[in-house]
Formats: structure tokens, C-alpha cells, sequence
């Protein structure tokens, strides 16, 4: 049984693209969200393994919705996903409870290395 994984950004390319990345590693993506009060509607409703998260969303946006997440489960697991120059907002969101964040443009093993630290 792979490890299933939900990921949250409001770019569905982006998606399209980590999904890609974690398929072809055997993971199983179990749902996806364009923002964070969605994001925290389908953990609740999926209950993933772990959380892939971009940072910068419109309506709620990245440690809004680790926060919120943290709240229904304070044992989720959560990568967060930044843009170049957002070290602020990752440390916030380390702080909020993510585990770990990868950096756009992604590179598939920097992205394969971070689910595994993570969930194995």
C-alpha cells in the first residue's frame, strides 16, 4: 500500500507537476486543493499521510491552513512548497508545525528525499 499524499497549491500546473514526481516513486495522491480552507476540508475528509503545501495561496493561505491542520491533527505530517526568497514565511511555517519545505522550481529528488525524511 503506497503512501497517501495530498497536495495543496492554487497553480494546478504545479500540481500536475509534484503528482507526477510522486506516482512515478509510488506514492498515491489521494486529492489535491487550489487553497487552504480546502486543503483543510479534504484532510479532514482523506486523512493523508502527509501534506504537500505551497506557501503563498489566495483566501487562506499556506501556515494559515498548517495551523488549521495542526488543530484537527496534531500528528499530520506537512511539506511546505516556497518560491524563491520566502525564508520568512518558511520559518513561520516550520514554527506553525510543517516538517520540512521544498523550493521552487522543484528538483524530483529533493522532493522524493523530503516525502521520505518525512513518511518513509
Amino acid at each position: 500500500m503506497g503512501k497517501r499524499i495530498l497536495i495543496v497549491d492554487d497553480a494546478a500546473f504545479m500540481r500536475m507537476m509534484i503528482k507526477d514526481i510522486l506516482t512515478k516513486n509510488g506514492y498515491e495522491v489521494v486529492g489535491e486543493a487550489d487553497n487552504g480552507a480546502k486543503a483543510v476540508e479534504k484532510y479532514r475528509e482523506l486523512n493523508p499521510d502527509l501534506v504537500i503545501m505551497d506557501i503563498t495561496m489566495p483566501e487562506v493561505d499556506g501556515i494559515k491552513a498548517v495551523k488549521l491542520i495542526k488543530k484537527v491533527d496534531a500528528n499530520s505530517k506537512i511539506i511546505m512548497c516556497s518560491a524563491m526568497g520566502q525564508q520568512a514565511m518558511v520559518i513561520e511555517s516550520i514554527q506553525a508545525g510543517a516538517r520540512d519545505f521544498i523550493v521552487k522550481p522543484f528538483q524530483a529528488e529533493r522532493v522524493i528525499e523530503a516525502v521520505k525524511k518525512a513518511i518513509g
